[in-house]
């Protein structure tokens, strides 16, 4: 398997299991815990591996969601919450949502993908994409399970990153790309009615553009892996992504 082969076949796989903590009940729970509901210390959270920052370095690293809407997932979540101490404790709901989830699957098989995903997201230069430098910051777990969610989590951000410079480049404003990538992304990251874009041939190739960049990138990233590297990554990634439709908890 070639590195544009695997970043093809796990863009939507990461993308599902990097994100599917954010709302589940256990992480609901933990919500509770702080003061807040799911969505604040999804952004207090997830912003928070920023630091205190202001919120134009948030609204910037998140890029697709409106004023509105980050407004209130990190205005008004810092009211209530630490930035830092709410980002750790949000990666902690996602190796308590791991441990719901990933049993049924082998545990070599979460090492060798841990040790893949780990080995990309180390080799990216520091400074640029902001979300996957926040959560580098987290020790790598040494229990595999924990390890390879943290992995996961850092290839989404990483793709995540790379399509914002994608967008930008191919010249599709936030709310265009998140139209067209799904008009119920779009009402979720706070766009009305008002702001729908109109859908032309010309705006959906430049979607169809920036995807491709994107894939290209990710692909130039996975280059130092070897190929049984990248055959981990891939089976790790695919098994994550059954183990998200089909939970097992994990068993001690």
């Amino acid at each position: 398997m070639n590195s544009t082969e695997l970043s093809n076949v796990t863009a939507d796989p990461i993308q599902l299991v990097g994100m599917s903590y954010y709302f589940a009940p256990s992480t609901v729970e933990r919500a509770k815990e702080r003061g807040l509901n799911v969505f604040q210390f999804y952004g207090l959270g997830r912003g928070g591996v920023l630091g205190d920052v202001d919120y134009d370095v948030v609204f910037d690293a998140f890029t697709f969601f409106s004023h509105s809407a980050m407004g209130m997932l990190w205005t008004d979540s810092r009211e209530k919450g630490n930035p830092a101490e709410t980002a750790e404790a949000h990666v902690q709901a996602a190796y308590a949502y791991a441990d719901h989830t990933f049993g049924d699957i082998p545990v070599e098989v979460l090492s060798k993908f841990a040790l893949a995903v780990h080995k990309v997201a180390e080799s990216v230069k520091a400074g640029h994409h902001a979300l996957l430098d926040g959560y580098k910051q987290f020790a790598v777990p040494a229990n595999p399970v924990h390890s390879a969610y943290l992995g996961a989590i850092l290839m989404r951000e990483l793709r995540g990153c790379v399509h914002i410079d994608a967008v930008r480049e191919v010249g599709l404003t936030p709310a265009e790309a998140a139209y067209l990538q799904d008009p119920s992304v779009f009402k979720m990251h706070g766009y009305t009615d008002a702001e729908v874009p109109t859908v032309t041939p010309e705006l959906e190739a430049k979607k169809a553009r920036a995807e491709e960049i994107t894939s290209t990138a990710v692909a130039k990233y996975f280059e130092v892996l070897s190929d049984d590297e990248r055959r981990a990554l891939r089976d790790g990634a695919l098994a994550m992504e059954e183990a998200v439709k089909h939970p097992v908890p994990v068993t001690q």
